[in-house]
């Protein structure tokens, strides 16, 4: 029952079957390259939006429940690294990108709390979400999905930690900690009003992320079908040891979200990449954009933004290394 819902439901294959029967209907040659980039490219886009649409819905309709008012009251009823855990996960339930999580992380701030809470939830909300965790469980399986995720937390949980155990707050920019605030009760939302905002925010977020899936996909389909196995398996395969370090260092300077970056990483493991790095990759593509350090660098001083990016640096790659490692026993 559970391969039939990982291969059929969040994988779709008979999606992929469909899509290579109609193509070959058109005169395509599914064992050549143009047709297998094809079949790849109108497959993942297709079955990503879907995907996309019911899981950003589904966490819309979750985080209509958590307006940056409550969100505030529920992280300040907790202290030391219960705090962290809490802004960790629920990290999980808000913006699908680094550049969505920064206001919000400068709202938390600048509302008087801890400073390492509010670094948990900034690491945690474009690394983890519950939308990646269903679209690592329709590719690589549950037990890689849920390790993700764990590990995930972790990194968002000892980097708060860290950051708080050393007094950065000093680093914060002045304009942050001095900023009134008013603390406004939210209205009790309906059933029809937290419909609306979902269905409001599956428009809103479609129409920003839809680009980066479409070049996700793309390159994901160049590198399935156009790039020679053995390139990707002497840069990014066991033969390169620093496989890891490099996935992440080439993923920091971008900017995508998860649903952009599973395409890429799907189609370099299917070429030899080792399962921990092509995650590498992942994480560092959502957590550490160039925009979104861009972003932060006007809420922090270049000491803490260093020390922000040196644990996530650090945090990626052992993950990526713990991954390779155990992959054999979590594929």
């Amino acid at each position: 029952m559970w391969s039939f819902i990982q291969d059929q439901i969040l994988g779709m294959k008979w999606l992929n079957e469909l899509i290579g029967e109609v193509l070959t209907n058109f005169g395509f040659d599914m064992t050549s390259k143009l047709g297998g980039s094809l079949q790849f490219f109108i497959y993942d886009v297709i079955k990503i939006t879907i995907l996309l649409c019911v899981l950003i819905f589904i966490i819309s309709y979750i985080q209509s429940y958590f307006s940056p008012e409550r969100s505030k009251k529920i992280l300040g009823r907790f202290n030391g690294l219960g705090a962290n855990i809490m802004a960790a996960l629920l990290g999980t339930v808000t913006p699908f990108c680094s550049c969505s999580s920064i206001p919000l992380f400068i709202g938390f701030t600048s509302a008087g709390l801890p400073l390492g809470v509010t670094f948990s939830f900034l690491i945690s909300s474009p690394m983890v979400d519950l939308g990646s965790l269903v679209l690592l469980m329709s590719i690589f399986g549950a037990k890689v999905a849920l390790a993700y995720v764990v590990l995930g937390l972790i990194i968002a949980v000892v980097g708060g930690s860290l950051i708080e155990k050393m007094h950065m707050e000093r680093y914060v920019e002045d304009f942050i900690k001095n900023a009134s605030q008013v603390d406004i009760s939210s209205p009790s939302l309906t059933l029809k009003d937290r419909v609306d905002f979902s269905k409001t925010q599956v428009g809103d977020t479609f129409k920003k992320v839809f680009p980066y899936i479409l070049v996700g996909v793309g390159i994901g389909a160049l590198i399935h079908n156009w790039i020679p196995k053995t390139w990707v398996e002497n840069i990014l395969g066991s033969k390169n040891p620093l496989g890891v370090v490099l996935a992440t260092v080439i993923g920091a300077p971008m900017y995508a979200d998860i649903f952009g970056a599973i395409p890429i990483a799907e189609a370099l493991l299917s070429k030899g990449a080792q399962l921990g790095t092509v995650l590498a990759f992942m994480m560092a593509v959502t957590t550490l954009s160039l925009p979104s350090l861009i972003m932060l660098k006007k809420a922090v001083k270049p000491k803490l933004l260093f020390l922000f990016v040196g644990i996530c640096t650090f945090g990626i790659i052992v993950v990526g290394y713990l991954f390779n490692i155990f992959s054999a026993i979590l594929i």
